[in-house]
């Protein structure tokens, strides 16, 4: 089997808030971490450029990423344009023919914005057409395994009205915390852009309130909610149950 898991985002720093504390665990039972971002947050600041602010928070993620020894790339859509379109699913069919994955990760369906519901509905459909042939990703061969995909929680856990978007586990992340922590605090451009735009001084803080509501679920002190993509020809078989056993609970 190829132990490879991608976690693949709208923007840099989705992957922190949702699924760190996932990433390490399976890291620390031997899987290669991939992780990318549909865009590279060029719209998320008040006093730099785009380019200049792409630059930035590109080599924040990259910088998170390497304390999992993962790669870091990026599909280079914009903020706020993550379209299903063409070019854009071309360019994630090819990271996935790239990085190969057995596991994806990836936003939720519903959520509070479109990128991360346009996001989520452009790698279900990677994962899907990766292994079409006559689909062409130019130096890049098909991969014939349709991924175990799992979306991750929606933020605050509500959708856009405000009901809640309950998942159907719980991986219990007591113990990687501190990892998903540090690998936010990369992010340290996006903690500027959230106090000047959305008057939040809590990035931390949210986030560990975040896991720690979803810990309650299961009676532990921080968790990560995810929905396993059960649709045709997608495998039916919870994979994180079995590698990660007990830490993964049955909502």
């Amino acid at each position: 089997m190829n132990k490879t898991v991608l976690a693949i985002v709208a923007h840099p720093d989705d992957a922190e808030f949702l699924h760190a504390g996932t990433l390490t665990l399976l890291k620390q039972k031997g899987w290669k971490i991939e992780m990318a971002t549909m865009t590279p947050g060029d719209g998320g600041s008040v006093e730099h450029s785009r380019s200049e602010i792409s630059k930035i928070r590109k080599a924040e993620a990259a910088t998170s990423a390497a304390l999992l020894n993962a790669d870091y790339s990026c599909i280079e859509s914009e903020d706020v344009f993550i379209f299903y379109d063409k070019p854009t699913i071309i360019k994630t069919i090819a990271l996935i023919r790239k990085t190969r994955p057995q596991i994806v990760l990836t936003m939720s369906p519903t959520c509070y914005m479109e990128d991360h519901m346009a996001t989520a509905k452009i790698v279900q459909t990677a994962c899907f057409a990766a292994g079409v042939k006559n689909i062409e990703t130019e130096g890049i061969e098909p991969y014939f395994v349709i991924p175990h995909l799992y979306y991750g929680d929606a933020m605050e856990g509500k959708d856009l009205y405000g009901n809640p978007v309950n998942p159907s586990i719980v991986v219990d992340i007591s113990t990687t915390i501190e990892m998903k922590e540090k690998m936010l605090k990369c992010h340290a451009s996006q903690r500027e852009w959230l106090l000047k735009h959305h008057g939040i001084d809590e990035y931390i803080l949210t986030m560990k309130r975040i896991s720690e509501q979803r810990g309650k679920d299961i009676e532990a002190a921080f968790g990560e909610g995810f929905r396993q993509h059960l649709g045709h020809a997608f495998p039916q078989d919870n994979i994180l149950k079995k590698e990660l056993g007990n830490l993964v609970h049955n909502i």
